[in-house]
Order: structure tokens, then sequence, then C-alpha cells
């Protein structure tokens, strides 16, 4: 189960102004390409099931790496997310082969794809991978070391317009959401607890709250 506090941001001069003021804390920066693969009829999209592969690199046809992952029945309230999540490295060759020829991820020796073929069955011949698209996502990944937390700040393009979002993953999200609100607070920097994911978004085709 992953756990995250998710803080949507209004805008982008909120997030540059976010941007400015964890700046010495920055350790280091993410170019990420999200991909997301179901069968023509959607059935984990209706199971409210993600499969994603996330390319990473400034370069979306030359990938420094990639990760697949399976993330299942999301729920996100008062900021606090939870979600089941599994993942692991695939070949940046194959990922791309894949995001050109979708059905040929169901032939991957991959636990994450015998799990949705046999959960969901997706990825045989009855019922083939397709593409349903992805969007881009720009990841800056800081340090609080006083309070031994991780923050990503994500700026989200998508094909309709972006979105920002502030992220940390935590065992103690009480602590950790107390933590983020006093930070944003002290930094001048608006924000709202987040109502849904970026896949919600994707599937949507708008951004929502």
């Amino acid at each position: 189960m992953e756990v995250e506090i998710k803080l949507r941001l209004p805008d982008a001069a909120a997030h540059r102004r976010l941007s400015s003021f964890l700046a010495p804390r920055l350790r280091r920066t993410h170019a990420q390409r999200n991909l997301f693969f179901d069968a023509a009829a959607r059935p984990l999209a209706a199971a409210t099931a993600a499969l994603r592969v996330r390319l990473y690199g400034p370069d979306d046809r030359a990938p420094l790496r990639a990760v697949l992952a399976l993330k299942r029945r999301p729920r996100i309230d008062a900021g606090v997310s939870r979600v089941e999540e599994v993942e692991e490295p695939l070949d940046p060759a194959l990922a791309l082969a894949c995001a050109d020829d979708p059905a040929r991820l169901g032939g991957v020796d991959s636990p994450i794809v015998r799990l949705v073929a046999a959960e969901y069955g997706v990825g045989g011949d009855a019922a083939p991978f397709v593409c349903l698209g992805g969007f881009g996502n720009t990841r800056a990944v800081y340090e609080l070391e006083d309070d031994g937390l991780v923050l990503e700040l994500d700026e989200t393009r998508f094909d309709f317009g972006t979105s920002y979002e502030l992220e940390c993953e935590t065992a103690e999200p009480d602590r950790v959401k107390e933590v983020l609100e006093r930070l944003l607070t002290v930094a001048g920097v608006p924000y709202e607890y987040s109502r849904s994911n970026k896949f919600a978004c994707f599937m949507a085709g708008k951004l929502l709250p």
C-alpha cells in the first residue's frame, strides 16, 4: 500500500514560488513520460486499476530507464492518498517497443503482466493491450533533512492543461501533512487538498480538483 500526502497548487506562480523556497534542498529533477495500457473495452479502468509504463529522461525516444507499475483501488481523503501498487523495472528499449506496438506488452516476461492477465483477462489474443496515451511530468525531488522527508514537486502536462502538486510518501500521514502545511504557509504558497489523482484527470480529459 502506497500512502502519500498530495497537496494541489493553484497555478504556475505558486509552483515557481515553492520551487524557489525549496531550492537549497533540491536533490534531483526527473523528466518523466507516463503511458497507460488497457484492453479496448477498458476492463482495468472499470476496476479502478491503472497499468503504467514510466519513461525517465529528457528524450522520449531514448529513455534512460523505464518502470512498469500496476496501481489499484485508489482512495484519497483530505489530501491523504492510499493505493495498492506493485512495480518493476522494464528494459527501456522494450518499453519503447511496447509503446509503438502495445499488444507486445502481453508477451513480456513480467509478474505484473501475468497478474493483469490472471485477474483482468488482459494481454492475450482475446483482449490485447492498447495504449490509452499519457502525459509528461517534471518532478523535482527535495529533502527535508530535519524532518526526514523526501518531497516531490510535480508539474504535470496534459493535452488539456497543466497541474501542480506537492507529494510526500510516508507511513505517518497525519504528522507529515502537518509538516507540509506548515511549510507551505511559511513559504506563502496557497494550496488545497488533492481530491483526485493524475490518472483520473487523464481519463476525464480535464483538470480535476
